[in-house]
């Protein structure tokens, strides 16, 4: 079994096989998201199973490749489809994508999902841009030994979203005329939605949306030194006196409608951040 380290280096070594630019950022796309792909000049596309250590993506959705090119002329690697704890992978595997970004030459991650809005001030299909989270999902990617070529052993997390890229994208939201709130994003494990109480204890607890993914991968984005901006589309509510029950059909609709309003922020803020 190689060290985390190894596992990121062999992973690397193949994709630079394939792709021997350096991205200036990595993008991460949750379930629905995926027509971001369609505005890149993709120079070169790698499924998951090929590239040595990357998980398989099982979940709905969620293409399970990489994608390297141009967007806006910038250089980036985009994850087409993530992994989520349910499916069965440790979080360091989870979470090893991210590492193989920085060993590129990545500066910016830049995450996307999708999820259950426990704001009553928000809607379904309202976009949130993430700026700060909590993480119920019982684990961590970064326990055991540290590797300090890797990152600290107690990386600090006063700022895991960048307050800046926050406020950039609020901006260009208000010149785009999209919806858009910033907000908490709760992370639990999954794969069951919550019940009423758990809405009520979440929310109670400061969240504003709820998800099974993404607080992984930005716990080893500052880790590592990524700086991150997150954005969550909202695609079902879930406010417990109203409670429907979940329809995942209706969710990855309203993740496809919303979709577009999505692109069109993540394009700007790359162009901005990375421009």
């Amino acid at each position: 079994m190689l060290e985390l380290f190894d596992q990121i280096n062999e992973a690397a070594a193949k994709i630079r096989q394939e792709w021997d630019q350096t991205p200036r950022a990595g993008i991460i796309l949750g379930t629905g998201l995926g027509g971001l792909v369609e505005r890149i000049e993709i120079e070169a596309t790698i499924d998951y199973d090929e590239i040595p250590n990357f998980p398989v993506s099982t979940a709905t959705s969620h293409r399970g490749r990489l994608v390297c090119g141009t967007l806006s002329g910038i250089p980036i690697m985009v994850m087409e489809g993530r992994f989520h704890m349910y499916e069965g992978y440790s979080l360091k595997k989870i979470t090893l994508p991210v590492r193989v970004m920085k060993e590129m030459g990545a500066e910016l991650l830049i995450v996307s999902n999708a999820c259950g809005g426990m704001n009553p001030y928000f809607r379904g299909g309202d976009l949130m841009v993430i700026e700060d989270h909590i993480n119920l999902m019982g684990d961590n990617p970064l326990i055991g030994i540290n590797d300090d070529r890797l990152g600290p052993r107690f990386p600090d997390m006063c700022e895991p979203y960048s307050q800046e890229l926050v406020d950039d994208a609020m901006s260009i939201a208000r010149e785009e005329d999209i919806v858009c709130h910033k907000g908490v994003f709760t992370a639990v494990a999954g794969p069951n939605l919550e019940t009423r109480a758990e809405y009520r204890f979440l929310r109670a607890i400061g969240g504003d949306v709820v998800g099974m993914s993404t607080v992984p991968e930005v716990i080893v984005a500052v880790h590592c030194g990524l700086k991150v901006l997150g954005f969550s589309i909202v695609t079902d509510m879930c406010l417990p006196d109203a409670l429907q029950p979940a329809n995942v059909e209706h969710i990855i609709a309203t993740a496809n409608e919303a979709e577009p309003k999505l692109t069109k922020m993540v394009v700007r803020m790359l162009e901005k951040a990375c421009g």
